[in-house]
């Protein structure tokens, strides 16, 4: 279903898209930034809520907010120094961040209206969106073709899939940035939300929070959520890596071959049993646990979103890659084409 969702201050209209399966799960999305700008699913008791944070109306994403919801590209987290080499030549992009680029700059596709088209696959219900990044944009190399697709299924999944080609040797690396809380939507803290990751190893980062070049052992250390813990159990723990990024604000190096659809992370809320499972075919998930959430900011149904009140599971390539050549590489070329796929399965325990 698809409704008016109001304009930018350019002009350019913006719809949402209700998006529901059998079940009574709905998303809806809009083709501004590719947002999902609702999700509702049942908790033990058959009762739905909504579990992201958000806005109602169009105005509160025109203006600044910590990407809620939003598709973020050409490149999700952070390259240092807003600059990277490839094939020898310099690419200088915003530094919106400090002195590092974060999320592809001043606008991204987080702010892009991308063109829209509803599809009815079997088992559920699906938006396409696409958009064409012309060479230069952002600062970036390469016109990029852009798709992703969005599927409600049958088992309760939000399904992202994500493709795109180059016309010129580029960097790409793009993830949905939601803010998680699966007990009220927003209106608490998370931290006794019970997190599960299947990752042995994380990136510590620096006190700019790029990432210093190590995959480090999580085991012993409060990075470790190889059982499920408790997200607040440890995240003020005087660790230097907790310092740096105000609590949780890392990559996990998901275990199993990238590529391959597996198992990257779980999360419980005890208070409603709501768990939600998410798979990836990324090499790393970031998990942030709003850290950067002042109270400043108000969104669905009035909720005044203060720190930790809600969190990510960004699925996506390592931060600042592009110039760290150990990492897994990000670089796509004329010929190739892009893919990934992260899911988030809702189910209640």
């Amino acid at each position: 279903m698809k409704q008016a969702f109001g304009r930018t201050p350019d002009g350019a209209t913006t719809d949402l898209y209700t998006l529901s399966n059998a079940a009574g799960m709905r998303a809806q999305i809009t083709n501004y930034g590719g947002i999902v700008t609702s999700l509702l699913v049942p908790d033990r008791a058959g009762r739905f809520g909504d579990v992201v944070l958000g806005f109602e109306r169009i105005d509160g994403y025109l203006k600044k907010h910590p990407y809620f919801g939003a598709i973020c590209g050409r490149y999700a987290n952070r390259i240092a120094g807003g600059r990277f080499h490839l094939d020898g030549i310099e690419y200088t992009l915003a530094r919106n961040d400090g002195d590092n680029h974060l999320h592809g700059g001043i606008r991204g596709f987080d702010k892009l209206v991308w063109q829209s088209t509803e599809l009815a696959p079997m088992g559920g219900a699906a938006l396409r969106l696409a958009c064409s990044s012309p060479a230069g944009d952002e600062g970036y190399p390469g016109k990029l073709d852009v798709m992703v697709t969005y599927t409600v299924t049958d088992a309760n999944e939000l399904r992202i899939e994500y493709v795109a080609t180059t016309d010129a040797d580029t960097v790409l690396n793009l993830s949905h940035h939601g803010y998680f809380n699966l007990a009220d939507g927003g209106e608490s803290e998370v931290l006794g939300h019970e997190l599960l990751i299947d990752a042995a190893r994380f990136l510590p980062v620096d006190a700019a929070l790029i990432p210093t070049g190590e995959l480090r052992a999580a085991q012993g250390t409060p990075m470790d959520f190889t059982r499920g813990t408790a997200i607040g159990a440890r995240i003020d723990a005087t660790d230097e890596q907790l310092v740096h990024g105000r609590g949780y604000d890392h990559t996990w190096v998901v275990n199993g071959a990238p590529g391959q659809l597996r198992f990257a992370a779980r999360v419980h809320a005890p208070a409603t049993g709501r768990v939600m499972e998410v798979f990836t075919t990324e090499p790393g998930v970031q998990f942030y646990t709003g850290n950067f959430l002042d109270g400043t900011v108000t969104g669905k149904r009035g909720a005044v979103y203060r720190r930790r009140y809600g969190l990510c599971l960004e699925c996506q390539h390592f931060p600042d890659s592009p110039n760290q050549p150990q990492f897994p590489t990000t670089v796509l070329r004329p010929g190739q084409r892009y893919t990934q796929t992260t899911v988030y399965r809702f189910s209640v325990a």
